[in-house]
């Protein structure tokens, strides 16, 4: 059933839109918050520079290990990822903190 699920929000972001709007990707963004960052800092996802194809299959992956998510906020997360992290995103330098250990 989830690979089924999985197919179809993949489908339905391949062919609903090239560049998100703002509204999905405010979803995106508040999915990452409660679907990413319980497991995994902010900084080891935003380092990702993915494809599509590739955050798919990591979002697929998640669901595996217990990620939840309705099908519409998986498909705004999924876009929210393309949109600030896909392999067409150069890297951003991360800020250290003032002692440097970050």
């Amino acid at each position: 059933m989830r690979a089924k699920l999985a197919v179809l929000a993949g489908a339905v972001c391949a062919i609903g839109a090239m560049a998100a709007d703002q509204a999905t990707l405010d979803a995106g963004k508040k999915a990452e918050q409660t679907g990413c960052v319980p497991c995994h800092s902010l900084r080891l996802v935003h380092s990702q520079r993915l494809s599509r194809a590739a955050w798919d299959r990591e979002l697929t992956k998640m669901a595996g290990w217990g990620w939840t998510a309705k099908p519409e906020e998986r498909a705004a997360l999924l876009e929210y990822l393309m949109a600030n992290f896909g392999d067409d995103k150069p890297v951003a330098p991360f800020e250290k903190s003032g002692d440097g250990r970050k």
